[in-house]
């Protein structure tokens, strides 16, 4: 195991995870810290309790959208969409790549 040192919403954390899986933990704190900031930032919620929940049912009524018979992934697996996510990357990395000035 590999201990980690994150910050989610200003507060430190020591976090566990695989060796090999640092990655996806950084990048789950990155989308986790992403959500509560937005619920703090947006004055509804008070309480870090609260926002923590807050963004707790939000994730995981994306994950269940997500995985329902009528969601934009119900007929793709697990490999299919990190595909599609990788081609989505490539398409917005050319886009917003500078292009030289063609005039």
């Amino acid at each position: 195991m590999i201990q980690l040192d994150v910050s989610i919403m200003g507060q430190s954390y020591k976090l566990a995870c695989k060796e090999g899986e640092e990655t996806e933990l950084q990048q789950a704190v990155a989308y986790l810290d992403g959500k509560m900031c937005a619920i703090r930032d947006a004055g509804k919620v008070k309480g870090n309790d609260r926002i923590a929940v807050m963004a707790a049912l939000g994730i995981a009524a994306e994950l269940l959208g997500t995985k329902s018979a009528s969601g934009p992934l119900a007929d793709m697996t697990m490999a299919e969409v990190k595909q599609k996510i990788a081609a989505m990357h490539v398409v917005l990395d050319s886009a917003l790549t500078p292009q030289e000035n063609l005039f």
